[in-house]
């Protein structure tokens, strides 16, 4: 059947997605050098900045203030080894004698707050006990018993509760608490308007659910405002050039992959399916935006931009006969399946076929395709047999239950291929990893549900429109006969307690992967909160997601004399 003749058939469905909103205009940047420049302001600020938080001459607050500004700040890849030397030191002083938290400051919130986020974020199992002191006589948090009662402390709380794990009252206490507090000094006008526009961000969402390279760039502009010390001051304009240096990588790439997508001719010959190049690309820069992994984000963004081809041919093109030998090629990862079926199916296969070869072509330079490539094309596989079932369910008109939706959207949500494929690709490839990967481990699962119930919410309305499978709201509504916004308060627990089992995963890490590879999963559950906040589908909206990508991939940070 040909591609005119497909669309003349009355069976398929049409989803009307939007056009691409960017055009070309990112191939201007295709023949651009690779290679980050060689500034050399750029080393001389790396190297005192090395030395000032290798140094001893800070307090403890005044060291874990410096490490958080850069962390966030987005420069912190620079100096792993001495921020974990630092912090090593700052733990193993605290956990030999709990007198000394109360000495250095232990009845100050923010340095007991910002002590146990940094901790806890670098893996260190810190107990939340810590801020029971902070309690008054009634076994409460409250105002009148905190001798910081500032915004400071407050917001310093406020993220240290995000670390939660299951079983901690006191954070939960904690996080409500504070975010009450600080709701009403928004709501009352009690801050000053750069003050006020700061804490607003953070409520609206937290920092450890956004996406680290805006939150660099936000953290720029507040950081400038504020009364600095001559280290803050070359360390806000190291961060800047650094953001620069690595926009113009970012540019590059994009560039690279948006020559692949219009030699391709994906948008002629797959006309149903959304063209969402740079929507792809920024997914694989929420993955990672450090320089050594622009290999695996040029094709993990390729690979996104596929998937999009991938699932419109599942759930907006396909007959199920022809989805059924569509899934079977990919079990057999050759065409004879699929000879019968129009020629962009064909296409589509093609796509991602041709994408597999590149990988094996990378991985085989560092010795790994041996076991990288099968992991990869059986991901592949295990994702089409879940939009298969996906197509079954909508032809059948079945409605499964919230637990067999969840089973088979760990699949959908794709996050499993994504991962498998970075670490691949990103020299962080051993056989252990991808033994573990297999499993589907907890923190996987957590991210990838996180995904497909925040999808969820932001694109049932319009999904339902136009004859989509049940998603999660659906399958919520009917078996436990609730209404929609019933529904959305039992995903919304549901995603808070994926949330608790990343902070679990990352914190205790029961299987001993690297702590990148986790990272990693916490990097893409960061992208998720943004691409899907609010309910708002910023991926399929281009639009919507505009004003991130120009933050990232068009707007360099100014840089003063």
């Amino acid at each position: 059947m040909s591609v005119a003749a497909s669309h003349r058939d009355n069976t398929r469905r049409c989803a009307n997605f939007t056009p691409n909103i960017w055009g070309n205009m990112f191939l201007q940047y295709a023949s651009r050098s690779k290679e980050v420049d060689d500034n050399v302001e750029h080393k001389i600020q790396k190297e005192k900045l090395k030395k000032v938080i290798s140094s001893n001459d800070q307090s403890p607050l005044e060291k874990l203030e410096f490490i958080d500004w850069v962390q966030r700040l987005g420069v912190s890849y620079h100096f792993e080894h001495e921020i974990e030397e630092a912090l090593a030191r700052i733990h193993s002083i605290y956990t030999s004698n709990s007198n000394v938290i109360r000495q250095d400051g232990g009845d100050n919130l923010h340095f007991v707050a910002l002590l146990f986020r940094l901790l806890r974020q670098h893996g260190y199992p810190v107990s939340s006990d810590v801020f029971e002191r902070f309690k008054g006589i009634k076994g409460k948090l409250d105002n009148e018993n905190l001798t910081e009662d500032d915004v400071k402390g407050m917001l310093a709380l406020y993220e240290a509760a995000q670390f939660e794990v299951h079983g901690e009252s006191i954070l939960e206490e904690a996080l409500h608490f504070t975010y009450t507090y600080l709701k009403s000094l928004i709501d009352n006008n009690q801050l000053s308007p750069c003050l006020h526009a700061h804490v607003n961000h953070r409520l609206s969402q937290p920092l450890h659910k956004r996406l680290r390279r805006l939150e660099a760039k936000h953290y720029m502009s507040f950081y400038q405002q504020q009364d600095t010390s001559q280290n803050d001051k070359i360390l806000l304009n190291f961060a800047k050039l650094d953001f620069n240096m690595l926009q113009q990588l970012h540019q590059k790439e994009i560039g690279n992959i948006t020559e692949w997508w219009e030699g391709s001719e994906f948008v002629r010959k797959v006309p149903y399916a959304r063209d969402r190049l740079v929507e792809a690309y920024f997914w694989s820069l929420a993955l990672s935006y450090e320089p050594q992994f622009s290999t695996a984000r040029m094709l993990v963004g390729k690979m996104v931009a596929i998937f999009c081809l991938l699932d419109d041919t599942y759930d907006a093109y396909g007959t199920l006969e022809e989805l059924e030998l569509f899934t079977e090629a990919f079990h057999r990862w050759d065409t004879s399946p699929i000879e019968s079926l129009p020629e962009c199916m064909k296409v589509v296969f093609e796509a991602v076929a041709v994408l597999c070869n590149e990988m094996e072509m990378v991985t085989a330079e560092e010795g790994t395709s041996n076991f990288v490539i099968p992991h990869v094309k059986q991901a592949f596989y295990n994702l089409t047999k879940a939009y298969l079932m996906e197509a079954k369910w909508c032809n059948e008109n079945y409605i499964p239950s919230y637990e067999e939706y969840k089973d088979n959207g760990v699949v959908s949500a794709t996050f499993p291929l994504q991962i498998t494929t970075f670490l691949g690709l990103g020299n962080l490839a051993t056989k252990d990893v991808f033994d573990w990967i297999s499993t589907n481990p907890k923190i996987v699962r957590a991210g990838s549900l996180i995904a497909r119930l925040m999808d969820d919410m932001a694109s049932h309305k319009f999904e339902q429109e136009r004859g989509h499978v049940a998603s999660g709201v659906e399958c919520c509504m009917k078996q436990y006969g609730i209404s929609e916004e019933e529904a959305y308060k039992i995903l919304d627990e549901d995603i808070k307690n994926y949330w608790k089992d990343i902070n679990e995963e990352c914190l205790n890490n029961p299987h001993g992967v690297p702590k990148s590879v986790l990272g990693f999963v916490l990097n893409f559950a960061q992208g998720i909160e943004v691409v899907y906040e609010n309910q708002e589908d910023r991926f399929t909206n281009g639009k919507s997601l505009k004003q991130y990508v120009v933050q990232l991939l068009l707007n360099p940070m100014p840089i003063e004399p």
